[in-house]
């Protein structure tokens, strides 16, 4: 698929990938290991067979943690330093999402609420109007708007006082422990706030998406859209129009610690327009920004400024509120398209359930390393210290992972859980997700459930498929200190021969080859966000 956009800060950001999304189109090359038959993975060639894959130069000077087990009654087939902990990426997001579904609940809902505190005099409230939220990584700037039109239902036509944004459920620490200060202004790194909004229903909080398509004729100004459409963020538009047929170099970023987002760069006249997904910065001033204009929309003035950060008062009267879907099915978003920033929300709603105080990152860990330790993951062999698994901190080996999916399997809703794992080789969004393109043709289409995640220099793939045999096992492979930009293909190669598989015979997938020199590999899915690949 061509993508509209190609360029996301051509320095490739070289401190860190997006946590997340591994989508490279996997095509194999099939050779048959035959194994003596017998009752056990040793017998059947498993291991052998794996460590070929593993042994592919792609790993030479790199680390890998690999385990396979029988998902019903947890006898291992294969492991490869199950205990050596390495940087999981976004496999961190299976640690916290079960957590979640333990911790808060299938049915839990974020709300945000307009409260007013004050005397009402008719049309006139006199005093301030509240806008408090507990995390919701999904508000659109239509659920606002929707807010707002209550208030006007209300015949409320004028506040006398300020628009206060109390995103207080959350601390103020809006940024992950060892982010990249070059990804500040990438969608997948956006501030963490208890009131946000999202652009776009991959429910991209945080952020805005800037469109910028060529001019009439060259020398004309480029034409930049803002979506949602808003004030709150300044464009500095130094790009230009140039003839058809011309490079298009155009990039976008907002610069450090402002709202400012420039464009610079030449658009060719008749050429694609770009598309980025840009963060704002301090999201709660965003979301009071956004229910600041809706309610100017449907006709109610405020007469005050905007303030942030204060607490909602005792005895405040709520007028309006709004639900986001229930956890369940927030989680199709989150895991299936690998998304950070509802990891670190998650988190934080997790902290503050426990304690009673405003979300954090400590309380959010330590709440989900009490749960880990019921589901027979041992928090004390890993190292977690934040939700997406974006920090290069977080370490992780693959026999903790295994412990997870096994674990899961016995509670009540591990069914949620599994219909929100990415599914190889299917087409949908919302399905296939980070792994709609990978391993198609192969007996693992369809079949695999499982998490997906990458870094510089670190790939993840854990999850479960059913071999051959109708057994079906789980798997954890976290690859470390590669070269090339990617590994999937030795990932998809070892899942493959898992599903090619069964416990008399094992039939190795060779690793597709890589073209070129192998160094350049293939791009990952986050560096196509508009068409998410």
């Amino acid at each position: 698929m061509r993508r509209p956009v190609r360029r996301v800060n051509h320095r490739m950001r070289h401190w860190i990938w997006p946590a997340v999304l591994g989508l490279a189109v996997a095509t194999f090359s099939f050779g048959s290991l035959s194994a003596p038959a017998g009752a056990d993975s040793d017998r059947s060639g498993l291991p052998e067979a794996i460590d070929t894959i593993l042994g592919d130069p792609r790993m030479e000077g790199g680390a890998a943690s690999v385990v396979v087990a029988d998902a019903k009654t947890g006898e291992t087939l294969y492991q490869h330093l199950p205990s050596g902990r390495l940087m999981p990426a976004s496999n961190t997001k299976m640690l916290t999402s079960a957590a979640a579904l333990e911790l808060l609940g299938p049915d839990h809902r974020f709300t945000t609420d307009v409260l007013a505190h004050g005397d009402r005099h008719g049309p006139v409230l006199k005093g301030d109007l509240y806008l408090r939220g507990t995390g919701d990584p999904t508000t659109l700037a239509k659920d606002y708007d929707k807010l707002a039109a209550d208030i006007a239902a209300k015949g409320i036509k004028r506040v006398s006082g300020r628009l206060v944004a109390d995103d207080t459920r959350f601390d103020d620490r809006r940024q992950g422990d060892t982010w990249g200060a070059d990804d500040e202004s990438s969608y997948y790194a956006a501030q963490i706030s208890a009131l946000s909004v999202a652009p776009d229903t991959d429910y991209d909080t945080g952020t805005v998406i800037v469109e910028v398509a060529p001019g009439a004729t060259a020398g004309d100004k480029p034409k930049v859209t803002v979506t949602p459409k808003t004030d709150y963020v300044d464009i500095d538009l130094r790009a230009k129009t140039v003839a058809a047929g011309g490079s298009d170099t155009v990039a976008v970023e907002r610069q450090h610690g402002k709202n400012t987002i420039t464009v610079t760069g030449d658009v060719p006249v008749g050429g694609s327009t770009t598309k980025e997904w840009i963060t704002v910065w301090e999201s709660t001033r965003y979301a009071a920004a956004i229910f600041r204009d809706a309610l100017a929309a449907h006709g109610v003035k405020v007469g005050g400024p905007t303030r942030a950060g204060i607490p909602t008062p005792k005895g405040a009267r709520e007028l309006a509120t709004h639900d986001s879907m229930a956890l369940r099915d927030l989680l199709i978003p989150f895991m299936k398209l690998s998304n950070n920033m509802h990891a670190e929300s998650l988190t934080k709603a997790m902290g503050h359930k426990a304690t009673g105080r405003p979300g954090s990152w400590g309380d959010g860990i330590a709440a989900i390393a009490g749960y880990l330790k019921t589901a027979g993951v041992d928090p004390g062999k890993l190292r977690q210290v934040d939700g997406s698994g974006l920090s290069r901190k977080d370490n992780v080996a693959a026999d903790q992972f295994i412990k997870l999916l096994r674990s899961a399997k016995g509670e009540p809703w591990f069914a949620d859980w599994y219909r929100s794992l990415p599914v190889a080789c299917d087409p949908d969004k919302f399905d296939g997700g980070t792994l709609r393109t990978r391993m198609c043709g192969t007996p693992a289409a369809l079949n695999v459930h499982a998490k997906t995640g990458s870094l510089t220099g670190a790939s993840a793939l854990s999850g479960y498929v059913t071999d051959a045999g109708g057994r079906e096992l789980v798997f954890s492979i976290v690859l470390n200190n590669y070269l090339p930009s990617s590994v999937k293909a030795l990932e998809d190669a070892i899942v493959v021969t898992l599903a090619k598989s069964d416990e008399d015979k094992a039939v190795l997938v060779k690793p597709r080859t890589e073209r070129g020199s192998g160094q350049s590999g293939e791009l990952e899915c986050s560096w196509r966000k508009p068409a998410r690949c």
